[in-house]
């Protein structure tokens, strides 16, 4: 199984950085990322690059997937520059802290720029996946 995520162009003034990931060249859902701070931990959206994609059991998220990529100073557990990079439930960049979240549309909630229904997306995401590890390609679109 492949995974695609192509990040849109965000226009100024809205806060985060949204895309599309596509499963197997299929669209799945759309995504919400923090906004590219030069890739500080935490506070910014991840690197462009290839990620291992892993199944990891978070004390906070529960069952979610992790992101690692060494060569990008991404890992699970470090030492590195980032570490915990996560998919998880969220709907708003406000609500993550350099992870991504899923949604199966976009829209608004409390005024913020979001993807919608994250909870019931994630779920079937995790579901598709079936605990297998696999890969995640980020592009900017």
């Amino acid at each position: 199984m492949k995974l695609l995520l192509k990040r849109f162009p965000t226009p100024a003034g809205i806060f985060g950085t949204f895309g599309e990931l596509y499963v197997d060249g299929e669209l799945f859902c759309y995504t919400v990322e923090r906004e590219w701070k030069n890739n500080e931990g935490y506070v910014s959206c991840v690197p462009v690059g290839i990620y291992d994609f892993l199944p990891h059991e978070s004390p906070r998220y529960g069952d979610c997937y992790a992101l690692e990529q060494e060569k990008l100073g991404v890992t699970r557990y470090g030492p590195s520059q980032r570490t915990h990079v996560l998919m998880h439930v969220a709907n708003k960049a406000s609500q993550l802290a350099g992870c991504i979240a899923p949604g199966d549309g976009l829209g608004s909630v409390s005024g913020e720029w979001a993807v919608t229904n994250s909870e019931n997306t994630f779920n079937k995401l995790m579901d598709l996946l079936n605990g297998q590890s696999t890969t995640l390609e980020i592009v900017n679109a």
